[in-house]
C-alpha cells in the first residue's frame, strides 16, 4: 500500500490517499479538505477497481452533508446505492471526482497508451461538494509511457500535462495539484 498526499494550488486544500494495488483490484481511500467558489468543505472518497482497471465501485461522502454511492458491472452500466439503473452514464468505465488528481490514474493505468497514442472516453463525473453526477467526454495522449499523458476536457479548451509516477499516480497537475514529498521519496535522491 501506498499513501501520498496533494496541495491544491487554487487555495486552501490538501488530500491524503492510501492507494492499493492487490491481485484481483486496485483500491484507493482518501481524505480531503478543499475549498470551491469560496466554500470550505471536508470529503472522504473510496473507489474500488477490479482487475482490468475498470471503476466497479464508487462511495463519496461530504462531511456533515451528503452521501453518493455508485456500483458499475464494469463494463460501462452504473447503478446509485438503491439499485436504480443510471442510464445516462451507459458506456462510462471510469468515474472522475473533480476534487482530486487520483481519478487521472484509473484511465491512465487502465488504457495502457503507447507515446502519442490519443484515446476518449465518457466518464462519470462528480462534482463537488454537490456530488452531482453527469457524463463528461474527456480524451489522453501518452506523451511519455509511465510519466507524462495530456488531459483534455473534450467539451472546453482545458487541457493540462500531467506527470505521473510508475503506478499512473499524478506528481504535477498544473494550475490544480501538487504532489507534496514524501520522506521516503526524498531519502532516493
Amino acid at each position: 500500500m501506498r499513501e501520498l498526499r496533494w496541495i491544491s494550488e487554487e487555495g486552501d486544500g490538501i488530500e491524503h490517499l492510501a492507494f492499493d494495488v492487490r491481485d484481483e483490484c486496485v483500491v484507493a481511500e482518501s481524505a480531503l479538505i478543499g475549498e470551491r467558489e469560496g466554500h470550505a468543505y471536508g470529503l472522504c472518497y473510496r473507489i474500488d477497481c477490479d482487475a482490468q482497471g475498470c471503476a466497479r465501485h464508487a462511495f463519496v461522502r461530504v462531511m456533515g452533508g451528503q452521501n453518493l454511492e455508485l456500483h458499475s458491472d464494469g463494463a460501462g452500466h452504473w447503478r446509485d446505492g438503491n439499485g436504480l439503473a443510471l442510464a445516462h452514464l451507459d458506456g462510462c468505465i471510469d468515474v472522475d471526482i473533480a476534487a482530486t488528481p487520483f481519478t487521472n490514474t484509473l484511465p491512465i493505468r487502465r488504457l495502457k497508451l503507447a507515446q502519442g497514442e490519443r484515446a476518449q472516453l465518457d466518464m462519470a463525473y462528480i462534482s463537488t461538494p454537490d456530488l452531482q453526477v453527469t457524463r463528461m467526454r474527456q480524451a489522453y495522449i501518452c506523451i511519455e509511457p509511465d510519466r507524462e499523458y495530456r488531459y483534455e476536457n473534450v467539451d472546453s479548451d482545458f487541457a493540462a500535462n500531467l506527470k505521473v509516477d510508475e503506478d499512473g499516480l499524478v506528481i504535477d497537475y498544473p494550475t490544480l495539484f501538487t504532489r507534496v514529498r514524501a520522506a521516503e521519496d526524498a531519502q532516493k535522491i
